[in-house]
Order: structure tokens, then sequence, then C-alpha cells
């Protein structure tokens, strides 16, 4: 059996993993992801009875129960790095036995979603609107650093996209990671917009936000807005999806990304008093998870 050295499975004194300072029997099977620490007081608003309150840096989590289902609330950060350690750790925690550091014989599923918040890119996708991301192009080149990333991608549409874009491989190469269709089915029913997800790298530049400093493709989001595949837009910019949904094939995690609109980038229309309406996906995410 594989063993797991203290450099590469690093456990804390009182038996937790690094970041997020949980220990295994604190992480349910379901598992709500949000960016925002505070938010995970939010979703656990809505529970019965709260049986742990975890806290260490942006990584703060929640579990307890919900109509009868226990449930986790795992808080990320932003950006995809962080979500590279949120994915590893969790699955450290269902399939690693920290007492031996050896894979535990029998794998532990772990379905995750993530509510996030995200900006339009259609039309059809404004303000208050929600969207479930079917499958997500990875600006970050985080799933390029493991192995069997062509197994859970979709690299057909990766050339269809580099294509339309006349990709410049100085920005490292765009992966597409799907999320599970099972899951979507699950979780996004008919009052979400299913569709494509781009995740950046970042919230300016890399989003086609210019302020000071210029854009390398001041056309970016034109070509981003027209691009089409397989009968699907691609509806909105956030930066998490890709590294969750592409970590968690690779795991043999089941794991999706739906989103609120809080800002139209077609239309130039933004929420900023989006925390107090995005309660209702909250809602509907724990009903149906």
């Amino acid at each position: 059996m594989k063993h797991f050295p203290e450099s590469e499975l690093i456990i804390n004194a009182d038996g937790s993993c690094f970041h997020l300072h949980l220990r295994p029997e604190q992480l349910a099977d379901k598992v709500i992801l949000v960016g925002d620490p505070a938010r995970v007081n939010t979703v656990a608003a809505h529970f019965d009875s709260i049986e742990c309150d975890v806290q260490s840096r942006e990584f703060h989590t929640m579990t307890g129960m919900y109509k009868g289902k226990r449930i986790t609330c795992q808080s990320h950060g932003i950006g995809c790095d962080n979500i590279d350690i949120v994915m590893n750790e969790l699955d450290t925690l269902a399939n690693i036995d920290y007492e031996t550091r050896t894979e535990k014989p029998e794998h532990r599923t772990l379905t995750c979603v993530r509510i996030g918040t995200c900006g339009g890119l259609q039309p059809f996708t404004p303000t208050g609107c929600f969207v479930a991301s079917v499958k997500s192009i990875g600006f970050d080149g985080l799933l390029n650093y493991y192995a069997g990333r062509n197994e859970v991608c979709d690299l057909k549409m990766e050339e269809a996209f580099k294509e339309h874009m006349k990709w410049d491989p100085i920005k490292g190469a765009p992966y597409v990671a799907v999320a599970d269709r099972d899951l979507i089915n699950q979780i996004a029913g008919d009052d979400m917009v299913k569709g494509y997800t781009v995740a950046c790298g970042g919230f300016y530049g890399p989003q086609g936000r210019q302020l000071r400093a210029e854009l390398a493709d001041p056309d970016q989001n034109k070509k981003i807005e027209s691009f089409e595949y397989e009968g699907m837009n691609i509806c909105n910019f956030e930066m998490e999806s890709s590294a969750l949904a592409g970590l968690a094939s690779l795991l043999g995690h089941r794991a999706m990304t739906c989103c609120m609109v809080i800002a139209n980038r077609y239309a130039k229309e933004m929420n900023t008093e989006y925390k107090n309406s995005i309660d209702t996906l909250i809602e509907k995410v724990l009903d149906r998870i």
C-alpha cells in the first residue's frame, strides 16, 4: 500500500489536515463550497443542528444536519489555487487513513456543490439569475500539473476554443473540465441556466477588465461571448469551477458549480447588494443536494 510521508501529507498535532484544520470524522459526504468564509455562517443558519465550527485563515468549516442530511459547508477563498488545497485535503480526509498514512481500501465519494457569484456574459444571463456550469474552461492552468487531465477533460472543445480565440500559447494551455452530469441534473433543475463557464486566474486582466494596466487582448471578451460549441454558449466568468470539476473527477468525487450573476458584463450592469438575495440559491442547493 502506498505510504504518504510527512512532507506530502501534513497532519497537525491535533490530527487535522494542514490548512483546513479539519479532522476526518468532521467531514460529511455532502459538501457545500463557498468562497467567502462569512458565507459559511449564512449557509449554516439553515442547519437544524451544528456539530463543529472550525476556522483557519480563509478556510471556515461547519458541519451539521439539514432536514435529515449531514452536510459540511466549507469556504475556499478566491481562486483555483485555493481549490487545489481544499479538494486535495478533503480527499485525504475521506480516503487516507491518518493513523497509518495509507490509502483506505474502499473509496469514499464526496458530493461537492460550489455556490458562488459570477459575471454574466450573455443577454440571457441578467443580474440575479442562476448559472450551472456544465463545463468550465480553466484559464488558470492548474489541472495541467496533474497526470490524467486528458482523460477528464473535453479535448475537442479545448481545440475548438483555442482556434476560436486565436489563443496565444504564452498564456498556457486552457483546459475544459466537465462537471458531474448526474449532479447537474440533480441540482440545476429548470430554474438555472445551464452553460459553459470560464474560470479565470484573476479578477481584472484575466476577465477583460481594464484599469490602468493595458490588456494583452482587448477583444478577448467579445470572442468569448461569441464562442459556441455543441449548441451552448459561455455564460459566465468566475474563478474556481474548472479546478473543482477537474480535481473532483481525477479523485473520484462528484462536483459542480452554480453561481448567481451579480454583474452582467454584456450589459455593463452590477448588483453590489447581492448578499441579500443569494440565500435563495443556498436554499435550492441545500434542498437538492
